[in-house]
């Protein structure tokens, strides 16, 4: 009997290398079948009105499960409304939107869209900040009304705006900890210098400084019909959809004189080297940035593609120099941070201190050979495949359809762009690509910041520039 078992455990344990051997063979003597057609999203059918009040309400009927989602856009609410004394002020805005209205408490918010078979919630973005929300067909009209009343009659009740500062303070106790916090926030600065979108991130004082009187006084200048768009889809009509949201916000009156618009932001920074001294630090947190450029201009697309062949992915260029074919890190990236009034280039890794040096140069020789060469045919097709593949993907559900609709429209592109973007992703060529390598990612252009320890990785840093030390 024991040899028996020890023959079967034998014949168990070689079986499945035997079975990879066979599948080898069968892969190498067939030809793998072409990649399918690729398949657009196309232009979606919106219905268009424009509320007396100037909210405007696009609705994007779509047949599927017995749902309806809604996104309610606010333009000009977002960290970049925020004042030079409350950085990060929008996202705890957002957070308490639906922690008390003038009509119920945060927990009868919670059971009301819970019973009406969804859930309520809102975000802030640079641009704007975000409400939504879903339920089922046959509770769309009460889901809407709540909707509204979210983002319409929030209380701000002081019990609740304590427990979100209390929160929002320790969540600024947990990032401060981290190397990539510090060097994001560091190189928005640099690069951004004065400009709102160089001032997103909290502080104690920002927080600490918040009252319920000054998150009603921002809201009424915030949230206003004539800034805002409803996107409604879902199995719904056009008429029945616009009759819903008259109902909800036709009332909707805006509060006084709206805030000015963000201004563009400079193109022009200069370049700086920072060491963010953390003491005893046994890697280094890198990042290298520039200024970038605005949604609506005409680079976005080619610059997007750009982004994703140089460190954009698993397989960007970036990734596989360092990580795959160097070892220094577990993971790289580049790429382009687009906002309405302006942008970023922020490429970044974590890698050990004895490598700092050698992973900035290889950087940097990455950064100067995608603005000097072509990139080859098959890396540019698989690149593609890659872009359009995941932006069909991520827009599949009606949910997520409603927010790309709505996001687009905070940064400045048109409803169609939802269609437009795989097939001009395809059009892009290699001369284009080279040429947003160069515009964008010249080594010149890029300021270094290094969190870690100066007195591990000074030395190898020398021939990159003069580094400025900060202790904190």
């Amino acid at each position: 009997m024991k040899r028996l078992m020890l023959a079967l455990s034998i014949s168990l344990l070689f079986a499945p290398a035997a079975f990879a051997a066979d599948s080898a063979k069968a892969a190498t003597a067939n030809t793998l079948p072409p990649y399918g057609k690729d398949k657009p999203i196309p232009i979606p059918q919106i219905f268009k009105q424009t509320l007396a009040n100037g909210l405007q309400v696009w609705v994007v009927p779509r047949q599927g499960l017995p749902r309806v989602d809604y996104v309610l856009a606010v333009r000009g609410a977002g960290l970049a409304a925020d004042d030079s004394a409350h950085p990060g002020f929008a996202n705890l805005l957002a957070s308490l939107l639906n922690e008390g209205s003038t009509r119920r408490d945060s927990r009868a918010i919670a059971e009301a869209a819970q019973g009406l078979g969804g859930e309520v919630g809102a975000g802030a973005s640079h641009d704007g900040i975000v409400v939504s929300a879903n339920a089922l067909t046959s509770n769309a009209g009460p889901m809407l009304q709540l909707l509204a009343e979210v983002a319409r009659l929030p209380a701000f009740p002081p019990k609740e705006v304590e427990l979100g500062k209390g929160n929002a303070l320790e969540g600024l106790k947990v990032s401060e900890t981290s190397p990539g916090f510090r060097a994001d926030r560091a190189l928005n600065k640099v690069v951004f210098g004065p400009h709102p979108y160089g001032n997103t991130s909290p502080t104690v004082t920002s927080i600490t400084s918040v009252t319920p009187e000054l998150l009603h006084a921002e809201h009424g200048k915030r949230f206003r019909p004539d800034r805002s768009l409803l996107v409604i889809t879902g199995r719904i009509g056009n008429a029945e959809a616009l009759k819903l949201a008259t109902a909800a916000f036709g009332d909707w009156k805006a509060d006084g004189p709206a805030l000015p618009d963000t201004p563009g932001a400079s193109l022009a920074a200069k370049p700086v080297r920072l060491i963010l001294q953390r003491d005893g630090s046994v890697q280094s947190t890198m990042r290298l940035g520039s200024p970038g450029m605005a949604a609506s201009a005409t680079d976005y697309v080619p610059l997007r593609l750009t982004s994703t062949i140089l460190g954009g992915g698993f397989s960007s260029r970036v990734n596989l120099n360092l990580r795959e074919e160097k070892g220094y890190t577990y993971g790289a990236s580049a790429g382009a941070r687009i906002f309405r009034n302006g942008g970023s280039i922020v490429g970044g890794a974590d890698v050990r201190n004895e490598v700092t040096g050698a992973a900035l140069k290889e950087y940097l020789h990455e950064y100067t050979r995608i603005g000097s060469e072509l990139v080859p045919d098959a890396e540019l097709s698989m690149n593609k495949r890659y872009v359009a593949g995941g932006y069909l993907i991520s827009n599949q559900m009606q949910r997520a359809v409603a927010g790309t609709l709505a996001n687009n429209w905070l940064v400045g592109l048109p409803p169609e762009f939802l269609g437009q973007y795989v097939p001009l992703i395809q059009k892009v060529t290699a001369a284009q690509v080279r040429e947003m390598g160069k515009k964008y990612f010249a080594p010149e252009l890029q300021s270094v910041i290094v969190v870690g320890d100066n007195a591990a990785v000074a030395e190898q840093l020398k021939q990159y520039g003069e580094f400025t030390v900060q202790e904190k």
